[in-house]
C-alpha cells in the first residue's frame, strides 16, 4: 500500500537555505552583462575558458588554503568517496594542470566563470554559494604575467564604472622578510600573514594582540607593526624597504620583484592613481608565495571586490615539479552590488526589445512579423494573448518593460503597415513592413 502522507501538501512555506539566492530575470540582465564583460576582456588579453567540476576529491582540495578549508561543504558520497565543493576556482586549476598537462601550451593563459562554495556566516556581500572570474597565467616566473593580472583587473573594473578603486600590492615574502628583521621567528610566518591580514578590521591593537598570542615577543610586534603601516610613495617605500632588507636575499628580491611589477603596470595602460603599494596586505591564503593584491572600493565599503597574486607552490603540488603560475579572480558578487546600488549599467527589465500584439484574426500573420524581426537580429516576445485587448496586451508590454509594441492592425495589415507604439512616452507611429526591421533597431538603438 502507498504511504498516504507522501500524497499530502505541506503546509511550509518554501524557502532558500541561508547564503543563498534566487536571481529575477532583471537580476540575471545585470550578472549577464558583467560577466559578459569580463568574459570579453579575459579574451582580448589571449585568456581561453575552461571548466572543472563542482565537485572534487577531498585529498585535491585540503591541505593548500588555510582557513578557508574549514568553510568547506564535504561529505561522503554514495561511493565511499571523501568529497568537496570547490571553495574557489584555483586548487581546481592547478589539479586541471596537473591532469592535462600534456595537453596544454605553456605558459597556460586560462579563465574560468563559475559558482564556488563556503560554508561561512552570510553577510552583506557575502554568500555561501557566490560566483568567481578567474584569470590566471601557469608557466611564467616574469613579474609581467603579474602585471598582466593586475593590468585585468584595473580594466574590468574600469569597464563596469565600478567608482574609487584602488589596487593594494604587496608580496608575501616582503612580509615575511620585515617578520625576520624584526625578530620574528620563521615558524610564526603562517601566523603572521593571517593576523597582518586583519589590520584593517580589527586594527593594529588588535593585530598586536594576537601575535603576542601566538608567541611574538612585545617589541618584535612593535617593530612589525611600524613597518606595515608605513604609508607614502610607492616608490619611495620600496627604496626604504630595500635598505631595510638588505641582509635578507630573499625580502631584497622581494623588493626587486615589486620594483619590476610597479615599472611594468603603466606601460599596460593601468593609471598610477589606481595602485599603490601596501605592506600591510597579505592575503590570508596559505598558497601564495610572491606578489598578492587586491582592489577595494571606498563606497560603499563592501571589501575586497578582487583579490589574487602568485602561487609558485600550488600547481606542483599536483605536477611533482615547480610550475610557477599567478592570477586574480574577480569577486562578481560585490561587483554587482556595487554596479546596482550605483546604477552604473543600464538596468533592463528583460531581454524582450519588442513585443508583436496578437489579434484573433491575425496570429499568423503576427507570428510572421515576429520572425521576421528576430531575424533581423531584434529580441522579440510575440504576444500569447490573443483574446485580451490591445489596451490589456499593452499594460503587459508595461509590466515586463518592453519598451516597444508593434500592432498589426487589421487596416493597417491591408495597407502592409503596421503601429509602432513606444511604451515609455506614448508615442506612436505607422511604418511599412518593408521598413519595420530597420525603424525597430534604429529605434531601440536610440534610447
Amino acid at each position: 500500500m502507498a504511504d498516504a502522507s507522501r500524497s499530502k501538501p505541506s503546509n511550509r512555506r518554501p524557502q532558500i537555505l541561508s547564503g543563498f539566492r534566487d536571481h529575477l530575470p532583471e537580476q540575471m540582465l545585470v550578472r549577464r552583462q558583467i560577466i559578459d564583460t569580463f568574459r570579453t576582456i579575459f579574451e582580448r588579453h589571449g585568456f581561453d575558458a575552461i571548466e572543472t567540476p563542482a565537485l572534487e576529491h577531498l585529498e585535491v582540495l585540503t591541505g593548500k588554503a588555510g582557513e578557508n578549508e574549514k568553510l568547506m561543504y564535504q561529505w561522503e558520497d554514495a561511493g565511499g568517496r571523501n568529497v568537496g565543493l570547490r571553495y574557489d576556482l584555483t586548487v581546481p586549476l592547478a589539479r586541471f594542470v596537473a591532469v592535462h598537462e600534456s595537453e596544454i601550451v605553456f605558459p597556460f593563459k586560462r579563465y574560468h566563470i563559475a559558482p564556488v562554495w563556503r560554508a561561512e556566516k552570510p553577510q552583506r556581500g557575502r554568500f555561501r554559494e557566490f560566483w568567481q572570474c578567474d584569470a590566471d597565467i601557469v608557466g611564467s616566473p616574469s613579474m609581467a604575467a603579474d602585471a598582466e593580472a593586475i593590468s585585468i583587473a584595473a580594466e574590468a573594473l574600469t569597464a563596469v564604472g565600478l567608482p574609487n578603486f584602488t589596487v593594494l600590492i604587496s608580496h608575501r615574502r616582503l612580509l615575511e622578510g620585515i617578520a625576520l628583521s624584526s625578530g620574528i621567528p620563521g615558524e610564526l610566518a603562517g601566523n603572521v600573514y593571517r593576523t597582518v591580514d586583519k589590520l584593517a578590521k580589527i586594527g593594529a591593537h588588535g593585530v598586536r594582540a594576537e601575535l603576542i598570542e601566538a608567541g611574538v615577543e612585545n617589541d618584535s610586534a612593535d617593530r612589525l607593526l611600524e613597518a606595515v603601516t608605513l604609508t607614502g610613495n610607492s616608490d619611495a617605500l620600496l627604496v626604504s624597504l630595500k635598505d631595510r632588507l638588505a641582509a635578507l636575499p630573499d625580502g631584497s628580491k622581494a623588493v626587486d620583484e615589486l620594483t619590476e611589477l610597479f615599472a611594468i603596470l603603466p606601460a599596460l595602460g593601468v593609471d598610477r592613481n589606481a595602485y599603490k603599494l601596501d605592506v600591510s596586505l597579505a592575503r590570508g591564503l596559505d598558497y601564495y608565495t610572491g606578489p598578492v593584491f587586491e582592489a577595494v572600493v571606498d563606497e560603499p565599503r563592501v571589501g575586497s571586490v578582487v583579490g589574487a597574486g602568485r602561487y609558485d607552490g600550488l600547481v606542483g603540488s599536483f605536477a611533482g615539479r615547480v610550475i610557477p603560475a599567478t592570477g586574480m579572480s574577480l569577486g562578481l558578487e560585490r561587483i554587482i552590488e556595487v554596479v546596482e546600488e550605483f546604477k552604473l549599467l543600464p538596468m533592463n527589465r528583460t531581454v524582450a526589445e519588442v513585443m508583436v500584439a496578437v489579434f484573433p484574426k491575425s496570429v499568423s500573420q503576427a507570428a510572421g512579423i515576429a520572425k521576421i524581426l528576430r531575424d533581423s537580429g531584434l529580441n522579440v516576445d510575440l504576444s500569447l494573448q490573443s483574446k485580451k485587448s490591445v489596451g490589456e496586451q499593452l499594460k503587459y508590454a508595461d509590466r515586463r518593460g518592453i519598451p516597444f509594441v508593434v500592432i498589426p492592425g487589421e487596416a493597417e495589415l491591408e495597407r502592409d503597415e503596421v503601429l509602432i507604439k513606444e511604451i515609455a512616452t506614448g508615442r506612436q507611429w505607422t511604418v511599412s513592413l518593408s521598413a519595420l526591421s530597420h525603424e525597430l533597431r534604429s529605434a531601440v538603438d536610440a534610447r
